[in-house]
Protein backbone atom coordinates (compact mmCIF):
# COMPACT_ATOMS: atom_id res chain seq x y z
CA UNK A 1 0.00 0.00 0.00
CA UNK A 2 2.67 2.13 0.95
CA UNK A 3 5.40 1.95 -2.45
CA UNK A 4 7.37 4.38 -2.62
CA UNK A 5 6.27 6.42 0.34
CA UNK A 6 8.36 8.07 3.01
CA UNK A 7 7.76 7.86 6.66
CA UNK A 8 8.78 9.72 9.53
CA UNK A 9 7.99 7.94 12.81
CA UNK A 10 8.80 9.47 16.33
CA UNK A 11 9.37 7.73 19.02
CA UNK A 12 9.64 4.49 17.33
CA UNK A 13 12.40 2.71 19.39
CA UNK A 14 9.60 1.12 21.84
CA UNK A 15 6.10 -0.03 21.91
CA UNK A 16 3.68 1.22 19.33
CA UNK A 17 6.20 3.36 17.73
CA UNK A 18 8.46 0.56 16.92
CA UNK A 19 5.99 -1.48 15.56
CA UNK A 20 4.15 1.24 13.40
CA UNK A 21 7.41 1.83 11.84
CA UNK A 22 7.74 -1.85 10.88
CA UNK A 23 4.18 -2.21 9.50
CA UNK A 24 4.67 0.78 7.45
CA UNK A 25 8.06 -0.27 6.24
CA UNK A 26 6.60 -4.11 5.52
CA UNK A 27 4.05 -1.99 3.03
CA UNK A 28 6.75 -0.80 1.19
CA UNK A 29 7.51 2.97 2.92
CA UNK A 30 10.80 3.99 3.83
CA UNK A 31 11.57 4.63 7.12
CA UNK A 32 12.80 7.42 9.26
CA UNK A 33 12.61 5.84 12.42
CA UNK A 34 13.17 8.68 15.31
CA UNK A 35 13.79 7.57 19.01
CA UNK A 36 15.80 9.81 21.84
CA UNK A 37 18.78 8.28 23.13
CA UNK A 38 17.49 7.34 26.57
CA UNK A 39 20.92 5.31 27.17
CA UNK A 40 24.11 6.81 25.88
CA UNK A 41 25.82 3.69 27.03
CA UNK A 42 24.19 1.04 24.91
CA UNK A 43 22.91 1.15 20.73
CA UNK A 44 20.47 3.68 20.07
CA UNK A 45 17.12 1.74 19.87
CA UNK A 46 16.52 3.92 17.00
CA UNK A 47 19.06 2.11 15.38
CA UNK A 48 17.86 -1.46 16.80
CA UNK A 49 14.60 -0.87 14.86
CA UNK A 50 15.74 0.59 11.76
CA UNK A 51 18.41 -2.67 11.78
CA UNK A 52 15.16 -5.01 11.94
CA UNK A 53 13.49 -2.95 9.61
CA UNK A 54 16.64 -3.61 6.74
CA UNK A 55 16.96 -7.31 7.94
CA UNK A 56 13.18 -8.04 7.19
CA UNK A 57 14.03 -6.44 3.70
CA UNK A 58 12.61 -3.03 4.08
CA UNK A 59 14.50 0.29 3.86
CA UNK A 60 15.18 2.76 7.24
CA UNK A 61 17.56 5.33 8.90
CA UNK A 62 17.86 6.43 12.21
CA UNK A 63 17.44 9.65 13.61
CA UNK A 64 17.73 10.12 17.29
CA UNK A 65 17.39 13.75 17.86
CA UNK A 66 15.10 14.81 20.44
CA UNK A 67 11.04 15.82 19.58
CA UNK A 68 11.58 18.92 22.55
CA UNK A 69 14.03 21.06 20.09
CA UNK A 70 12.38 22.86 17.70
CA UNK A 71 15.54 23.20 15.07
CA UNK A 72 16.14 19.41 15.49
CA UNK A 73 12.93 18.24 14.25
CA UNK A 74 13.06 20.82 11.64
CA UNK A 75 16.39 19.34 10.31
CA UNK A 76 14.93 15.85 10.14
CA UNK A 77 12.30 16.67 7.82
CA UNK A 78 15.05 18.77 5.50
CA UNK A 79 17.47 15.66 5.64
CA UNK A 80 14.42 12.99 5.18
CA UNK A 81 13.31 15.33 2.18
CA UNK A 82 17.30 15.05 1.04
CA UNK A 83 18.00 11.76 1.05
CA UNK A 84 14.35 10.24 -0.52
CA UNK A 85 13.52 13.51 -2.28
CA UNK A 86 9.98 13.49 -0.91
CA UNK A 87 8.14 13.06 2.87
CA UNK A 88 4.72 11.49 2.27
CA UNK A 89 3.89 10.40 6.01
CA UNK A 90 4.30 11.53 9.36
CA UNK A 91 3.42 9.39 12.80
CA UNK A 92 3.85 11.68 15.76
CA UNK A 93 3.89 8.66 18.16
CA UNK A 94 6.77 10.06 20.39
CA UNK A 95 5.25 10.64 24.56
CA UNK A 96 5.60 10.48 27.77
CA UNK A 97 3.45 9.53 31.23
CA UNK A 98 3.08 11.72 33.99
CA UNK A 99 0.22 9.89 36.54
CA UNK A 100 -0.02 12.69 39.28
CA UNK A 101 -3.05 15.05 40.71
CA UNK A 102 -2.86 18.78 38.76
CA UNK A 103 -1.37 19.58 43.09
CA UNK A 104 1.10 17.30 43.07
CA UNK A 105 3.20 18.31 39.52
CA UNK A 106 5.94 20.04 39.58
CA UNK A 107 7.08 22.42 36.88
CA UNK A 108 10.02 20.61 35.56
CA UNK A 109 7.41 17.69 34.82
CA UNK A 110 5.08 20.23 33.32
CA UNK A 111 7.88 21.34 31.33
CA UNK A 112 9.01 18.08 29.95
CA UNK A 113 5.84 16.39 29.48
CA UNK A 114 4.29 19.37 26.97
CA UNK A 115 7.71 19.77 25.04
CA UNK A 116 7.48 15.77 24.35
CA UNK A 117 3.48 15.53 24.27
CA UNK A 118 2.61 18.60 22.53
CA UNK A 119 5.51 21.20 21.20
CA UNK A 120 7.43 17.54 19.69
CA UNK A 121 3.76 17.22 17.98
CA UNK A 122 3.26 20.27 16.88
CA UNK A 123 7.13 21.00 15.71
CA UNK A 124 6.63 17.70 13.12
CA UNK A 125 3.76 18.94 12.09
CA UNK A 126 4.59 22.60 11.53
CA UNK A 127 7.56 21.56 9.23
CA UNK A 128 5.81 18.81 7.68
CA UNK A 129 3.22 21.31 6.42
CA UNK A 130 5.99 24.34 5.75
CA UNK A 131 7.18 21.54 3.37
CA UNK A 132 4.40 20.01 1.92
CA UNK A 133 2.74 24.00 1.28
CA UNK A 134 5.87 24.53 -0.69
CA UNK A 135 5.84 21.33 -2.18
CA UNK A 136 2.05 21.72 -3.68
CA UNK A 137 3.28 24.38 -6.13
CA UNK A 138 3.50 21.47 -8.78
CA UNK A 139 -0.30 19.76 -7.49
CA UNK A 140 -1.62 18.40 -4.08
CA UNK A 141 0.87 16.67 -2.42
CA UNK A 142 -1.01 13.69 -0.22
CA UNK A 143 0.92 14.57 2.73
CA UNK A 144 -0.39 12.25 5.53
CA UNK A 145 -0.61 13.07 9.73
CA UNK A 146 -1.26 10.99 12.08
CA UNK A 147 -1.33 11.98 15.50
CA UNK A 148 -2.17 10.10 19.21
CA UNK A 149 -5.21 11.43 21.29
CA UNK A 150 -6.19 9.96 24.40
CA UNK A 151 -9.44 9.30 26.03
CA UNK A 152 -8.02 11.82 29.06
CA UNK A 153 -7.85 14.40 26.52
CA UNK A 154 -11.40 14.12 25.61
CA UNK A 155 -12.68 13.26 28.70
CA UNK A 156 -10.21 13.54 31.72
CA UNK A 157 -9.41 10.98 34.43
CA UNK A 158 -8.16 11.51 37.50
CA UNK A 159 -5.11 11.90 38.11
CA UNK A 160 -3.94 12.35 34.56
CA UNK A 161 -4.76 16.57 34.37
CA UNK A 162 -1.36 17.53 32.57
CA UNK A 163 -0.84 14.37 30.17
CA UNK A 164 -4.77 15.26 29.55
CA UNK A 165 -4.06 18.47 28.65
CA UNK A 166 -1.08 17.73 26.46
CA UNK A 167 -3.55 15.33 24.50
CA UNK A 168 -6.10 18.00 24.41
CA UNK A 169 -4.15 20.39 22.76
CA UNK A 170 -3.48 18.17 20.34
CA UNK A 171 -6.72 17.32 19.42
CA UNK A 172 -7.58 20.81 18.49
CA UNK A 173 -4.26 21.48 16.83
CA UNK A 174 -4.75 18.55 14.83
CA UNK A 175 -8.21 19.36 13.44
CA UNK A 176 -7.03 22.97 12.83
CA UNK A 177 -4.49 21.39 10.54
CA UNK A 178 -6.77 19.16 8.61
CA UNK A 179 -8.44 22.61 7.90
CA UNK A 180 -5.26 24.55 6.91
CA UNK A 181 -3.88 21.59 5.00
CA UNK A 182 -6.46 20.64 3.13
CA UNK A 183 -6.35 22.29 -0.08
CA UNK A 184 -2.44 21.12 -0.61
CA UNK A 185 -4.04 17.72 -0.17
CA UNK A 186 -2.65 17.56 3.27
CA UNK A 187 -4.91 14.91 6.33
CA UNK A 188 -4.71 15.24 9.42
CA UNK A 189 -5.80 12.22 12.02
CA UNK A 190 -5.64 11.47 15.32
CA UNK A 191 -5.54 7.59 16.67
CA UNK A 192 -6.70 6.67 20.10
CA UNK A 193 -4.91 3.33 20.88
CA UNK A 194 -5.71 1.41 24.05
CA UNK A 195 -3.07 -1.37 24.21
CA UNK A 196 -0.82 -2.59 26.37
CA UNK A 197 2.97 -0.90 26.25
CA UNK A 198 5.77 0.12 29.02
CA UNK A 199 3.99 3.40 29.12
CA UNK A 200 0.62 2.52 30.16
CA UNK A 201 2.09 -0.49 32.33
CA UNK A 202 -0.64 -1.84 34.86
CA UNK A 203 -3.36 0.05 33.24
CA UNK A 204 -4.55 -2.71 31.01
CA UNK A 205 -5.34 -6.36 31.54
CA UNK A 206 -2.54 -8.80 31.22
CA UNK A 207 -2.50 -11.62 27.99
CA UNK A 208 -5.27 -14.15 28.31
CA UNK A 209 -3.73 -16.98 29.11
CA UNK A 210 -5.71 -19.79 27.15
CA UNK A 211 -4.66 -18.33 23.44
CA UNK A 212 -7.58 -16.50 22.90
CA UNK A 213 -7.40 -12.63 21.63
CA UNK A 214 -5.22 -10.53 22.39
CA UNK A 215 -7.31 -7.39 22.31
CA UNK A 216 -4.54 -5.15 24.17
CA UNK A 217 -1.53 -6.76 21.99
CA UNK A 218 0.35 -3.56 20.78
CA UNK A 219 0.19 -4.42 17.10
CA UNK A 220 -3.06 -4.43 16.60
CA UNK A 221 -3.02 -0.83 16.17
CA UNK A 222 -0.59 -0.66 13.38
CA UNK A 223 -3.36 -1.31 10.55
CA UNK A 224 -4.98 1.83 11.70
CA UNK A 225 -1.99 3.78 11.08
CA UNK A 226 -0.90 2.18 7.87
CA UNK A 227 -4.41 2.62 6.50
CA UNK A 228 -4.22 6.21 7.28
CA UNK A 229 -1.15 6.33 6.14
CA UNK A 230 -1.79 5.13 2.56
CA UNK A 231 -3.84 6.79 -0.66
CA UNK A 232 -6.82 4.63 0.68
CA UNK A 233 -7.07 7.01 3.54
CA UNK A 234 -7.01 10.24 2.00
CA UNK A 235 -10.67 10.97 2.14
CA UNK A 236 -10.66 11.39 5.97
CA UNK A 237 -9.15 13.94 7.74
CA UNK A 238 -9.84 16.00 11.07
CA UNK A 239 -11.52 12.61 12.90
CA UNK A 240 -10.44 10.90 15.96
CA UNK A 241 -10.60 7.09 16.20
CA UNK A 242 -10.63 4.92 19.20
CA UNK A 243 -9.27 1.43 18.50
CA UNK A 244 -8.91 -1.06 20.92
CA UNK A 245 -8.22 -5.20 19.61
CA UNK A 246 -10.53 -5.63 16.91
CA UNK A 247 -12.97 -2.71 17.51
CA UNK A 248 -12.73 0.72 16.31
CA UNK A 249 -14.92 3.89 17.01
CA UNK A 250 -15.88 7.00 15.86
CA UNK A 251 -15.11 9.77 18.22
CA UNK A 252 -17.08 13.01 17.90
CA UNK A 253 -15.20 16.14 19.24
CA UNK A 254 -17.23 18.77 20.85
CA UNK A 255 -20.77 19.30 20.15
CA UNK A 256 -23.81 21.64 21.56
CA UNK A 257 -25.47 19.51 23.60
CA UNK A 258 -28.91 22.42 24.21
CA UNK A 259 -29.80 25.53 23.34
CA UNK A 260 -31.53 28.27 25.46
CA UNK A 261 -32.54 32.17 24.21
CA UNK A 262 -33.76 34.55 26.98
CA UNK A 263 -37.47 35.34 26.79
CA UNK A 264 -37.01 38.67 26.47
CA UNK A 265 -34.54 38.63 23.42
CA UNK A 266 -32.00 40.68 25.64
CA UNK A 267 -29.23 39.88 27.98
CA UNK A 268 -29.28 37.20 30.32
CA UNK A 269 -30.33 38.61 34.06
CA UNK A 270 -28.80 36.63 36.91
CA UNK A 271 -32.59 35.39 37.89
CA UNK A 272 -33.47 33.82 34.36
CA UNK A 273 -29.91 32.23 34.23
CA UNK A 274 -31.01 30.62 38.14
CA UNK A 275 -33.52 28.61 35.83
CA UNK A 276 -32.55 27.99 32.61
CA UNK A 277 -29.03 26.50 33.46
CA UNK A 278 -31.10 24.04 35.48
CA UNK A 279 -33.04 22.93 32.63
CA UNK A 280 -30.48 23.08 30.27
CA UNK A 281 -27.72 21.04 32.16
CA UNK A 282 -30.74 18.26 32.80
CA UNK A 283 -31.08 18.72 36.51
CA UNK A 284 -34.20 19.69 36.76
CA UNK A 285 -37.26 17.46 35.78
CA UNK A 286 -37.67 17.27 31.34
CA UNK A 287 -40.59 19.24 29.64
CA UNK A 288 -43.43 18.04 28.58
CA UNK A 289 -43.44 17.31 24.81
CA UNK A 290 -43.86 20.80 22.55
CA UNK A 291 -42.83 23.05 25.53
CA UNK A 292 -39.71 25.65 25.82
CA UNK A 293 -37.37 26.18 27.94
CA UNK A 294 -38.86 29.96 27.87
CA UNK A 295 -42.21 29.22 28.61
CA UNK A 296 -41.53 26.64 31.38
CA UNK A 297 -39.52 29.58 32.72
CA UNK A 298 -42.50 32.25 32.32
CA UNK A 299 -45.11 29.87 33.46
CA UNK A 300 -42.58 29.08 37.10
CA UNK A 301 -42.17 32.80 37.12
CA UNK A 302 -43.01 35.83 34.86
CA UNK A 303 -41.30 38.14 37.30
CA UNK A 304 -37.73 36.62 35.92
CA UNK A 305 -37.76 38.02 32.65
CA UNK A 306 -38.21 41.35 33.69
CA UNK A 307 -34.37 41.43 34.93
CA UNK A 308 -35.08 40.71 38.29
Amino acid sequence: MLDGKVAIVTGAGTGLGRLHAMALAAEGASVVVNNRVSDPTGTPSAEVVADEIMASGGTAVTDTSSVQDWTAVGDMVQSTVDQFGRLDIVVNNAGVLEWEMIADISEAQFDTLMEINFKGTFALTHHACRHWRAASADGPVGGRIINVASGVGLFGFPPGGLYGASKGATISMTMVCAMEMRPYGVTANLIWPEARTRMGKGIFPDAPEDGSFNGYYPANISPLVTYLASDRGGWLTGQIIYIQGNRIWRMASWQRAGQYTTADGGRFSVGELGYALPMLYGTLPELQPETSLQDAIIGIDPVITGGR
